[in-house]
């Protein structure tokens, strides 16, 4: 009877506790229900604000033969500049004329009628037209645009519109549940919703925007659209995927708003986006080349070519340094100093760290405004091939001719290289025809003095040597035999 008894208690007790348990678990789920938010709200208050943006551009096609139909190829494919050539101008043939229409999305900023988009939604547009919440379709003049940060303003003939609430990007979180609103595959008013996968993202092509990277499902036809926060402000301009299949993948870019409200006051006011601009050529500092300039890790940018009469000239930069703070802000890759420099005033004098030669510097510039790309393009040189020396990296170098250094804008430094043999030049990356400028931060001015230069190269050490191959610089490291 005892041990009945206590059987029984003890089933009292698990009974008890099980229950106890199930009410835990339902309040814990209750909670964790609680927690997800709900967007229908966000949904409510801002959609109206979200506009569908449909452009006509005029494109021109080489004319096929008869039955024959030209493939959709990517610009950039070999195959595609074959066709041209062969049936296009290039080759004498005939031109047609199309018209082709795209969407993509805006939201508007203004009640009289100034809506925010992407560059690329209206770039090269014949017309414009905004479609709104209520099914009006307004034709749109575009204000300014700036590629540079791939934003455009556009102005509608209306009033009384609705406007979306502007936030601040500069305050979000990784982690952060955000919500799009847009125009995907031309569904109007498609809404997904994620959190915010990381902030300050540098993408290789883009040099003045630190992208906001999300979860969110963006797709073609959403670019232009707004990326809201909680509070149902707008925190970002959705304006890239990186994709694999021209699909969602998990991978989506925004615009801060930040950056996006700068841009848009400016193209409001002026017609155009003034940046700072300090004159160099840069790329990144890896642990190779770190270890070639003395430094303990890989940060900042290091300095490829000085342009002329530039803000960096002016202030005595020098080919070899490599910048780690800018203005009091630390550089820690290459790409945190574009958009530094941008978002200084121009005129402004602004204190600039380098590391020379294994020593700490402080530079003094006066920031001047960013030319346009095709000024920059004409300051760019170009390399050609030529004939040969040996040396013991297994290069073959030649000396270049004043001819040659007027061509290429080089004055008196540059060696060309000829050809590349198996050693630790091939292993650096050194090819043929690139033209060698600099070694272990010295000067090359002909054949004759860079072999007397890799002859006093530290035996065993990585060394850093600044090459140009094609219209740009690049600093490789060179690990020196012992």
């Amino acid at each position: 009877m005892k041990s009945i008894a206590n059987s029984g208690r003890l089933a009292r007790l698990f009974i008890a506790a099980l229950l106890i348990g199930t009410a835990s678990l339902a309040n814990a789920l209750s909670l964790g229900e609680s927690r997800l938010p709900d967007f229908t709200k966000l949904v409510e208050d801002n959609s109206a604000a979200v506009v569908n943006i449909s452009t006509t551009q005029k494109v021109k096609h080489p004319m096929m033969p008869h039955g024959f139909q030209m493939p959709d190829i990517p610009e950039d494919s070999p195959w595609g500049d074959f066709l041209r050539r062969f049936f296009g101008e290039e080759g004498g043939g005939p031109m047609e004329e199309f018209e082709t229409q795209s969407l993509g999305s805006g939201f508007i900023v203004d009640a009289d009628g100034y809506v925010v988009t992407n560059n690329h939604v209206v770039k090269d547009a014949e017309e414009i037209i905004v479609r709104l919440s209520d099914r009006r379709e307004l034709p749109a003049e575009v204000v300014g645009t700036d590629p540079r940060s791939d934003v455009a303003l556009l102005k509608v003939k209306a009033d009384n519109l609705p406007v979306v609430k502007i936030g601040k990007s500069e305050t979000l979180k990784v982690g952060e549940w955000v919500m799009a609103i847009g125009t995907p595959f031309g569904f109007d008013h498609s809404v997904s919703v994620g959190v915010v996968s990381a902030i300050g993202r540098n993408l290789p092509s883009e040099n003045y925007v630190p992208f906001i990277q999300t979860d969110v499902a963006i797709n073609p036809g959403n670019s232009g659209g707004p990326l809201f926060n909680l509070d149902g402000e707008v925190v970002g301009i959705n304006s890239q995927i990186y994709s694999r299949t021209g699909g969602f993948m998990g991978l989506s870019f925004a615009i801060p708003i930040d950056v996006a409200i700068d841009v848009v006051q400016q193209l409001k006011t002026k017609g155009k986006v003034s940046r700072g601009w300090l004159g160099i050529l840069i790329q990144d500092v890896n642990r190779e080349l770190a270890e070639s300039f003395g430094m303990k890790q890989p940060r900042g940018a290091v300095v490829l070519r000085v342009l002329p009469d530039s803000p960096a000239a002016k202030a005595g930069f020098k080919v070899g340094d490599v910048v780690v703070e800018f203005n009091g802000k630390k550089i820690y890759r290459s790409s945190d100093l574009p958009l530094a420099v941008g978002q200084a005033d121009i005129g402004s004098k602004s204190k600039v760290a380098v590391i020379r030669e294994g020593k700490s510097k402080t530079l003094t510039v006066t920031i001047a405004e960013l030319p346009s790309e095709d000024q920059l393009a004409e300051q760019r040189p170009t390399a050609e091939p030529g004939k040969a020396q040996a040396d013991k990296l297994g290069l073959r170098v030649e000396s270049l001719t004043p001819e040659q250094r007027q061509q290429k804008e080089l004055d008196k430094r540059g060696v060309l290289v000829r050809e590349v043999e198996a050693g630790p030049a091939r292993s650096a990356g050194i090819r043929p025809g690139d033209i060698l400028l600099m070694i272990n931060n010295q000067d090359v001015t002909s054949a004759e003095q860079f072999a007397k230069l890799v002859k006093g190269l530290p035996a065993g050490k990585s060394v850093p040597v600044l090459i140009q191959r094609g219209d740009a610089p690049v600093f490789l490291p060179l690990k020196i035999p012992e």
